[in-house]
């Protein structure tokens, strides 16, 4: 599990190997990520945008940038949750992702919440990532 606060939004992940989709003869890695957000200021948050920096075993980085997750932007009360689960495929059998999700207050101010850079190990890497 790996956790980070920003501006009082925190962020907690569980990633996970899935050994039933990965395929290693193939070059096929797939892990799940649950992320949950949790709203501990004292004002409603609006979750925007998503910008992912995928890193994997062999160094190679891929950015991802998009609108909300999952399809929603979710705004988030003071004291909610929101949880998500999605996934990411590698062609290595270990990496590493980080990011930021960009977040709107009520007072119309912007800004960035970190997601916590957390690795993605498989038993088919000789060494892990982190």
């Amino acid at each position: 599990m790996y956790e980070q606060t920003t501006r009082h939004i925190h962020v907690v992940v569980r990633p996970q190997f899935l050994e039933h989709q990965s395929d290693p003869d193939e070059n096929k890695y797939v892990w799940a990520y649950t992320i949950t957000l949790e709203n501990l200021s004292g004002e409603p948050v609006k979750l925007l945008t998503r910008h992912w920096v995928i890193t994997d075993g062999l160094g190679r980085k891929q950015e991802v940038r998009g609108d909300g997750v999952i399809g929603e932007q979710p705004l988030l009360q003071p004291g909610d949750k929101f949880e998500y689960t999605s996934g990411c495929p590698l062609a290595t059998p270990s990496g590493l992702m980080s990011g930021s999700y960009g977040m709107v207050n009520s007072k119309a101010e912007h800004f960035d919440v970190v997601i916590p850079a957390f690795s993605l190990d498989s038993p088919y890497d000789k060494h892990s990532v982190n």
